[in-house]
């Protein structure tokens, strides 16, 4: 690696880390903000806040990174060329290739990354975000319950407490269970407790009454109870973790592809999984295709101070398109399964033509003016 290479490669290295480290503090700063409800009404603590929203770095760096390369790229070499760098390195000899080497290295760096993110650490981050995140909102369900408010705890479930004694006791309680519409009830006590058991969590009542109207004969009936118990929340598996759905960004490459032998998956989602699986590989390669776009549009041609503002812009527009269409093949390929090999080809697509446009010698035109000819 020539002194040269090495310059412009810290340069990007730099470059990149400033850009993503901007691009996370907005893209976290806007997530998080989704979770400060939780701390004001639920009770969670800084601590267990912050480590809410750290697990969902992975998968923002996995959106990021290949922006920021792209943004990386275009800028530095957009400031070699306003410097008359690059017009230096290619008076001195070097040739498209040496000038692009440093980017390829980040980017392929960056690709690199991406793939231990994609098909490692962001199933297994994003899979504890969610069980928090679930466990937060019904395994500890005691937090809701506010003095004097009706706490909607799940849905069809709605809770109401006069008071909360310190050691958790509750009392003038009012449970009102409509997660059967055509049989609602209606559960009042003069007090009670929260209880949090493997089987869910429950609510246990005491000296009360349970009131339910017939939707046919509109009759009410009452029951009046010394001691009745009340699940709140859904049942746990084994290890204690409440049972819920996973989506596919929280399964592994290995399970997504393997879909169809998951019978928890309705099969009519299989293609989502499975176009999920095919993205997590074939994305990295677009950290690789945004920066060939950048340098094509940058290098490729004369410099020329003028013309650099409409080449950022150009390249731009090219990124956005490459994003777009990659969205739109993903889309599709969903439904029409025949198409998974479509986004390996939209991932590849930017690398082969963003590498042929910067290393072509394009023909030098002839003069306009030809010399004129000695006369006859």
């Amino acid at each position: 690696m020539t002194s040269l290479t090495r310059y412009m490669f810290k340069q990007l290295a730099l470059g990149l880390v400033l850009v993503t480290f901007a691009l996370v503090c907005v893209m976290w700063l806007s997530q998080s903000l989704r979770f400060i409800e939780m701390i004001v009404n639920r009770g969670l603590s800084i601590g267990a806040f912050l480590y809410l929203t750290v697990l969902l770095l992975p998968n923002l760096l996995s959106i990021i990174l290949p922006i920021a390369a792209f943004i990386a790229v275009a800028f530095i070499f957009g400031k070699l060329i306003s410097d008359r760098e690059l017009v230096v390195m290619r008076a001195s000899g070097l040739s498209h290739q040496q000038i692009m080497l440093p980017a390829l290295i980040v980017s392929f760096l960056v690709a690199l990354v991406l793939w231990y993110i994609n098909l490692d650490l962001l199933p297994r981050s994003y899979r504890a975000f969610k069980d928090m995140q679930w466990n937060i909102r019904y395994s500890y369900s005691y937090i809701l319950l506010r003095e004097g408010a009706f706490t909607q705890v799940r849905p069809g479930v709605t809770v109401y407490i006069r008071e909360r004694a310190r050691d958790e006791h509750l009392y003038g309680v009012m449970v009102h269970n409509a997660r059967n519409p055509k049989k609602p009830s209606t559960l009042m006590a003069s007090r009670g407790a929260m209880i949090d058991t493997d089987g869910g969590s429950r609510i246990v009542l005491y000296d009360g009454n349970r009131q339910e109207i017939d939707q046919e004969t509109k009759r009410l009936s009452v029951l009046y109870f010394d001691q009745y118990s009340f699940d709140i929340e859904p049942a746990r598996s084994g290890d204690g973790l409440l049972l819920r759905y996973r989506e596919p960004r929280e399964r592994t490459v290995r399970e997504l592809l393997n879909v169809r032998k998951d019978t928890t998956v309705n099969p009519n989602e299989w293609g989502r999984f499975i176009v999920e699986g095919h993205k997590r590989i074939a994305q990295p390669l677009s950290a690789i295709g945004y920066a060939l776009i950048a340098i094509a549009c940058l290098i490729s041609g004369s410099f020329s101070r003028r013309a650099q503002p409409q080449r950022i812009v150009t390249a731009i527009v090219l990124m956005v398109a490459c994003q777009v269409g990659t969205m739109g093949i993903e889309g599709i390929a969903a439904k029409r399964l025949y198409l998974v090999p479509a986004i390996y080809l939209a991932a590849a697509l930017p690398i082969v033509v963003g590498f042929w446009f910067t290393v072509r010698h394009p023909r030098r035109r002839r003069n306009a003016v030809l010399a004129p000819s000695a006369p006859t």
